[in-house]
C-alpha cells in the first residue's frame, strides 16, 4: 500500500492543483477505503472553478463527486462489502435524522455534505467514504460507464418526477451530459418526437447520434416556433438542463404541459409571465439530485440499457485533467473520464 497519492485539490475560485497527499485512512467504524478506478468531470466542477464561482466548495478539498472504485478495506461495522468489491458512490451524504430525512426527502437534508465538493472526493488514487454512500455494482460494468452512475441517478429522479406517456414529445434545453442523459432516458421510456436546443454544434451532433428528431441551434432558429410547428401545440415535457432557460421552456411547452427545472445557475435570472403558467395550467417541476434512484441506476448500468459510450468524448489520465477542464469550458467535450 503506497503512503502518498496524487489528487486534484480545489484551492480557491479559479485555482486548483495536482498535489501529492497522504493516502487516507479509515477513521470510523463505517468508513470504507477505496481505490478509485475512474472519475468523470461534472459541470459543477467547472462552476466551482469559475470566477466568480457558480457553486460553493471547501478550499483544500479533493474534487470529484462522480466516481467508481474498488473496496480495499473497511471499518468494523461494515458487513455487506468486502475487499475487491466494485462500487459506485452516492456523493451526497445525508444525516438521516433531520425532519426532511425522516419525511423520506433525503435530497432536502439540512445537514447534507458532499464528497468531492465539501469533503474529499474521487479525483485521486484513493478515497475514504462512509459505507452508506456506496452501492455495489458488477465488476463487468466498465469503469468509464460506472462513473456516470451519479449524474444518471439525478436524471432518473427527475424523470420519475416528470414521467411521460409513450408517444409524448420532449424538448430539452441544453445538450451537455445532463441534457443527453435526459434524451436517452426519455427515449427509453417511449418518447415520441424529441428535440434538443443547443448552441454548440459538437453537442448537437452527439444528440443526433443518440437519435434526437431535431437538434436546434437557438442562435439561428426560433426553437419554440420550430417545436410548435413540429408538434402542432408544443412539447408535452420541456426540460431546462441549463439552469437559465425557464422563460424559453415556458414558451415551448404545450398548454397543460410540464416544465422540468434541473440545471442550476446561481447567476441566472429571467422575467417570467406568471399569468401564462396559471392560464395555461403549466406544471413547473423542480428536481434536485436524487433520493432512491441509485439501486435502479445500478440495474440499468448492469443491463447495458443506454448507449452511454456516446457521451464519453475524452479519456484522460489524472495528470491531464487540465485538458479536460479546458475542453469542457470550450464546449468541445461531452463527458470527460479520468483514470488515476
Amino acid at each position: 500500500m503506497p503512503q502518498t497519492m496524487e489528487a486534484v485539490v480545489f484551492r480557491a475560485p479559479g485555482d486548483w492543483g495536482l498535489e501529492a497527499l497522504p493516502v487516507p485512512e479509515i477513521q470510523k467504524d463505517d468508513d470504507v477505503l477505496l481505490k478509485v478506478n475512474a472519475a468523470s468531470i461534472c459541470g459543477t466542477d467547472i462552476h466551482i472553478l469559475s470566477v466568480p464561482p457558480g457553486h460553493p466548495a471547501t478550499p483544500g478539498s479533493i474534487l470529484g463527486h462522480e466516481y467508481t472504485a474498488t473496496v480495499v478495506d473497511a471499518g468494523s461495522s461494515v458487513r455487506h462489502l468486502k475487499p475487491g468489491d466494485h462500487v459506485v458512490i452516492d456523493p451526497n451524504v445525508t444525516c438521516g435524522l433531520c425532519e426532511y430525512c425522516r419525511l423520506g426527502m433525503s435530497n432536502m437534508c439540512v445537514n447534507m455534505t458532499t464528497l468531492g465538493i465539501f469533503i474529499h472526493g474521487g479525483l485521486a488514487e484513493y478515497n475514504v467514504a462512509p459505507v452508506r454512500a456506496l452501492h455495489k455494482i458488477s465488476a463487468d460494468v466498465p469503469a468509464h460507464r460506472a462513473t456516470l452512475a451519479e449524474p444518471l441517478s439525478c436524471v432518473f429522479h427527475a424523470v420519475e418526477r416528470a414521467p411521460l406517456t409513450p408517444g409524448e414529445s420532449v424538448a430539452i434545453y441544453g445538450a451537455g451530459p445532463i441534457g443527453l442523459l435526459f434524451l436517452m432516458l426519455y427515449k427509453a421510456a417511449g418518447a415520441g418526437k424529441t428535440f434538443v436546443i443547443e448552441p454548440v454544434e459538437f453537442r448537437r451532433q452527439v444528440a443526433q447520434q443518440i437519435g434526437v428528431d431535431a437538434a436546434i441551434d437557438p442562435r439561428s432558429a426560433d426553437a419554440a416556433a420550430a417545436i410548435k410547428s413540429a408538434t402542432g401545440i408544443g412539447a408535452d415535457v420541456v426540460v431546462d438542463a441549463t439552469g437559465a432557460s425557464l422563460v424559453e421552456s415556458i414558451g415551448a411547452v404545450r398548454r397543460g404541459g410540464r416544465v422540468v427545472l434541473f440545471g442550476m445557475n446561481q447567476h441566472a435570472s429571467g422575467q417570467v409571465k406568471q399569468n401564462e403558467i396559471t392560464r395555461y395550467e403549466i406544471s413547473i417541476i423542480g428536481t434536485f439530485i436524487q433520493r432512491t434512484a441509485f439501486p435502479k441506476v445500478v440495474r440499468m448500468l448492469e443491463s447495458n440499457l443506454l448507449p452511454l459510450e456516446k457521451l464519453i468524448t475524452h479519456r484522460l489520465k489524472l495528470a491531464q485533467i487540465g485538458d479536460g477542464f479546458d475542453a469542457m469550458r470550450a464546449g468541445k467535450s461531452v463527458k470527460v473520464v479520468v483514470t488515476p
